[in-house]
């Protein structure tokens, strides 16, 4: 009897799962983890239904790759299963290295490693344990595999990654916005030339999908409530280290938090990868909840405001914060706390978000028209993403403190 499982995905719907190598994958401990890492970090604060998992999207990004490959070949593409089987567990795999909170503490636990650094050398590591079986999976979510269409399938402008989480965040944050018709982009898909290109008849509905995420960004992923939980999510930790290296060992839980937190890792080896792949948002939580007593003011501030929803006053603009306003904020919070002016930096700051509807200078998307003429889509006769697509959109940012009333 031939192997097969079928998981009940509340966007897709069933997700068949015929290879017993993928299954074998998706029970393991490390692609288990990402259960307990939320998709969306801190979103739910603004979002209630926000809380699905990195797990989700796992699988919610391999069903999608696992009809766009079944489209190609039905066109005449030629994937070899081995191929098809190797693109299938890099998209499963491609956020494994997605710490606790996803990108809002990326860099913060493991120093200087993005989450795809780390989700590479986790799959060298399953490689290893799984006898080499992942090595296709590896050539192609490193881009060295020759058929480049499949590692475009993976990363790129149009990829079933960014296809996957704007539908499955739109529909739990209930934001319609971000709902796109992916199932249609999938069918456009093609291959020209060994690239990975769109039919002309899909132009429209590339359109819904650029400008989906555009909005996608600002209304929910750069929301002025959710940016500021995230970066006080941040400013906990960067505190917490701060009193460590001041020599208040009293932050250290003796945790795999602890040691990848306060420990400075110059390198990360088997061990260090192996106390990564335990760390999800519970534990972060956990240790919050035991730092809101802590005896530094500033800490216990910071905890307190995230876990009960209380949060630093967020105001983004279309101009630079002037250095008048943040020594004057900074001053005014030290005066009311009657802490230092270095003690308030954590509670007055600054930042930037960025956003594009299409970047130039990324993977581009090809439109391939029916007279074999190839353009990408910013050089389409199309208004609606031609105005302003590749001017990128940036707003800045204060952050700060107020002291409750009484």
């Amino acid at each position: 009897m031939a192997f097969r499982k079928i998981i009940n995905d509340p966007v897709h719907g069933f997700v068949t799962v015929s290879d017993p190598l993928i299954y074998e994958i998706i029970s393991h401990p490390w692609f288990q983890r990402l259960r307990r890492i939320n998709q969306m970090a801190m979103s739910y604060l603004v979002y209630p239904g926000a809380v699905h998992s990195r797990l989700h999207h796992a699988l919610g990004a391999y069903h999608l790759m696992q009809n766009a490959l079944y489209e190609l070949k039905q066109k005449g593409v030629e994937i070899t299963e081995d191929e098809e089987q190797g693109a299938k567990i890099a998209i499963l795999l491609h956020d494994v290295g997605h710490g606790p909170f996803s990108h809002a503490l990326e860099s913060l636990l493991v120093k200087n490693l993005g989450h795809e650094t780390l989700s590479m050398m986790i799959m060298e590591e399953l490689n290893m344990e799984m006898q080499g079986k992942l090595q296709t999976a590896i050539d192609i979510f490193k881009n060295s595999y020759p058929k480049k269409f499949l590692h475009q399938l993976i990363s790129g402008q149009l990829d079933v990654d960014r296809m996957d989480y704007l539908t499955r965040d739109s529909f739990f944050s209930g934001v319609i916005e971000g709902m796109i018709g992916c199932d249609r982009i999938v069918k456009m898909l093609t291959v020209h030339q060994g690239e990975l290109m769109v039919e002309e008849k899909g132009i429209y509905t590339i359109e819904e999908f650029l400008v989906s995420r555009r909005l996608m960004y600002w209304q929910v992923y750069q929301h002025k409530t959710v940016l500021s939980a995230e970066m006080t999510l941040v400013k906990i930790l960067e505190r917490a280290n701060w009193l460590y290296q001041k020599g208040d060992h009293a932050v250290d839980q003796n945790d795999e938090l602890s040691h990848l937190l306060f420990g400075n890792l110059k390198k990360v080896d088997r061990s260090e990868l192996e106390k990564f792949c335990r760390l999800d948002d519970s534990d972060v939580i956990s240790i919050i909840k035991k730092w809101r007593y802590h005896k530094d003011q500033v800490l216990s501030i910071l905890c307190n405001a995230l876990l009960n929803r209380k949060l630093l006053k967020l105001r983004l603009q279309n101009e630079h914060i002037t250095f008048e306003e943040v020594l004057e904020k900074r001053e005014s919070i030290a005066n009311q706390l009657s802490v230092s002016q270095e003690d308030a930096n954590f509670l007055v700051f600054t930042g930037e978000a960025e956003n594009s509807l299409y970047n130039l200078n990324n993977e581009r998307i090809n439109i391939l028209f029916k007279n074999g003429d190839v353009k990408d889509i910013s050089q389409v006769d199309s208004p609606l993403i031609h105005q302003n697509l590749s001017h990128p959109v940036k707003k800045f940012y204060i952050c700060f403190y107020e002291t409750p009333l009484g």
